[in-house]
């Protein structure tokens, strides 16, 4: 029998073969299998807002000893009036037994720089001096944790956001409580206390970028009694003109901590010791709802990110 005779029932088979090679060669090739690498969710970043309220603000030192005391490190700072002097010195590295020793040498007419007829008894140049030269002349963008000081911009009334230039001199804008400081003037345009529209700097805070928020609301509460001394008088109008604003703010914040100071007068800085013990008592009282804050954010995040490599 001929090799031809011994193929040909052979022939319809490898006419198939034929076929599927011509119409296989068609299709596209999987891609290889690419290797991945599992992302671990990015650090929470915490911020921390302190409001405003004179004399009652060394109560933000006590709560920042015990957040540091828990292993609560915040990431970002945002402080409103006297939370933005204690927040710029928290922010360039002082820990807080430097502000406390710092409070406690505290020399409040080394502060007073007494100008009459000039829109305020005090000018606030001591003030911004004071801040610098504990942060050793640093701006704001060169402090050691990314910090804002929240002012009230006069002639429009809107809330102005400072996180560059002279630390000090955003503090003393921030801090330029009206008929006690004088308006300070920065670029052309006046400013005065942020207590005006956030008494309490949350939204600060977050444009830092901070995820969780740990406010600290000092201000001082309209309770049908007669403050007493002009300092305590301005504080409680600043306070009432600012309440609803405050309200809205805190309500955005993850933590609201309420040291309680309302006892110490605004001017009473004698009172340092007790308000800062206040602010040591309501953090540890807040401590569990802040880590438990924290847990549940942070588990929130844990679903890994996976990305090709």
């Amino acid at each position: 029998m001929s090799a031809t005779r011994r193929l040909r029932p052979l022939l319809p088979l490898l006419a198939s073969l034929v076929l599927c090679a011509c119409f296989g060669a068609d299709k596209p090739t999987p891609p290889p299998v690419a290797p991945v690498v599992v992302q671990p969710p990015a650090k929470l970043r915490i911020g921390l807002a302190l409001g405003g309220g004179a004399a009652k603000g060394f109560a933000h030192i006590g709560v920042i000893k015990m957040l540091e005391a828990n292993g609560i490190h915040p990431d970002v700072v945002a402080g409103t009036s006297a939370g933005s002097v204690v927040g710029a010195l928290y922010a360039s590295g002082m820990d807080p037994f430097q502000l406390q020793e710092t409070a406690f040498s505290l020399d409040q007419s080394s502060l007073r720089d007494v100008h009459l007829f000039s829109g305020g008894v005090v000018q606030g140049q001591k003030l911004q001096d004071y801040v610098n030269q504990l942060i050793k002349n640093r701006p704001m963008d060169k402090l050691s944790v990314p910090f804002a000081a929240v002012a009230t911009q006069l002639e429009t009334g809107q809330r102005t956001v400072f996180v560059r230039g002279n630390t000090g001199q955003a503090v003393r804008a921030s801090s330029s409580i009206p008929g006690v400081f004088e308006p300070v003037e920065i670029n052309g345009k006046h400013y005065i206390d942020g207590g005006v529209v956030s008494p309490v700097p949350v939204d600060a805070a977050r444009q830092l970028g901070a995820d969780v928020v740990i406010a600290v609301d000092i201000s001082s509460k309209a309770n049908g009694t007669n403050p007493q001394g002009m300092l305590n008088i301005v504080g409680q109008s600043i306070s009432i003109m600012g309440q609803k604003l405050g309200e809205q703010e805190l309500a955005r914040a993850d933590i609201v901590i309420r040291p309680k100071v309302s006892q110490i007068g605004a001017a009473d800085f004698e009172q340092k010791n007790q308000a800062i013990l206040e602010g040591e008592r309501a953090a540890l009282a807040a401590m569990p709802a802040i880590k438990a804050k924290l847990a549940a954010v942070q588990a929130a995040r844990q679903q890994p990110v996976v990305a090709a490599h």
